[in-house]
């Protein structure tokens, strides 16, 4: 296995020690890049958070930005073109749908009243 010999700050090395054996994987933790940009996981929280009405749940919808990064995505799907990165940014599109369409059914009730 190969070795890689680090200079750190006397507090950073008071840390690292306190981590142990799990310092490799923290490392490859901290190496792997969330499937989708954090910016699309702030717009859902921050709409969530704005305590949003059932009519405004009902309407909510991806950026522009969103939509068109999907329709790239989708259209390289079908074309055989993604990469595995690209699939996995894909995928988490799809679990994020998922999410707000289970939310939006969830309000259902709130709107046919």
């Amino acid at each position: 296995m190969p070795r890689i010999t680090l200079e750190v700050s006397e507090e950073l090395s008071q840390q690292l020690a306190q981590v142990g054996d799990r310092l490799p994987e923290l490392l490859a933790l901290s190496l792997q890049q969330p499937a989708v940009p954090a910016q699309v996981y702030r717009y859902i929280l921050d709409f969530l958070a704005s305590n949003p009405t059932p009519e405004q749940i009902a309407e909510f919808k991806p950026t522009p930005e969103m939509q068109e990064r999907l329709r790239t995505l989708l259209t390289r799907s079908n074309t055989g073109e993604l990469t595995p990165t690209e699939l996995k940014e894909l995928d988490e599109y799809e679990r994020i749908e998922h999410l707000v369409v289970m939310i939006k059914a969830g309000n259902l009730s709130y709107l046919t009243n």
